[in-house]
């Protein structure tokens, strides 16, 4: 979602609960994205509670995102570990499972682009070049 970033999204996040919870080592977020619904994904949601909570070098795993009924507003539940080893022993697998999934499926998305971005340059590479002899000639007539 590109146009987030535009308009500065750290305003939209509304911390509901934010709990540490002492016997499982980790923090419990819930927060609820105003203006959202149907419109924000997992990792997306994660990239802004990092943002929002400065929460780098933690992994944060999004529970479950809840669009509210009649609302544009969702509902996110994350488990923020310091330790990934703890989280992966605490936290069902099929979740890291599908997270994984979709973190490869980006991964081979912006892989894509830029193949695609470095085919056009060599596209416009030769056609430049073909251009500059063409210039030479002109220069040379006129003299």
């Amino acid at each position: 979602m590109k146009y987030l970033k535009d308009f500065g999204y750290m305003s939209i996040i509304e911390t509901i609960t934010d709990v540490d919870n002492a016997f499982l080592s980790r923090r419990e977020l819930t927060c609820n994205f105003a203006g959202l619904g149907g419109k924000l994904k997992k990792l997306e949601a994660v990239d802004m509670i990092n943002k929002e909570f400065n929460l780098d070098g933690k992994v944060i795993i999004p529970i479950i995102l809840k669009t509210q009924v009649g609302k544009s507003t969702v509902t996110g539940t994350f488990f923020v570990y310091d330790d990934e080893g703890l989280a992966k022993k605490h936290v069902n697998p099929t979740i890291f499972s599908r997270l994984e999934k979709t973190q490869a499926k980006l991964a081979e998305a912006e892989a894509a682009a830029k193949e695609a971005e470095a085919a056009a340059k060599e596209a416009e590479a030769p056609a430049e070049e073909v251009k500059a002899p063409a210039e030479e000639v002109k220069e040379e007539k006129a003299e």
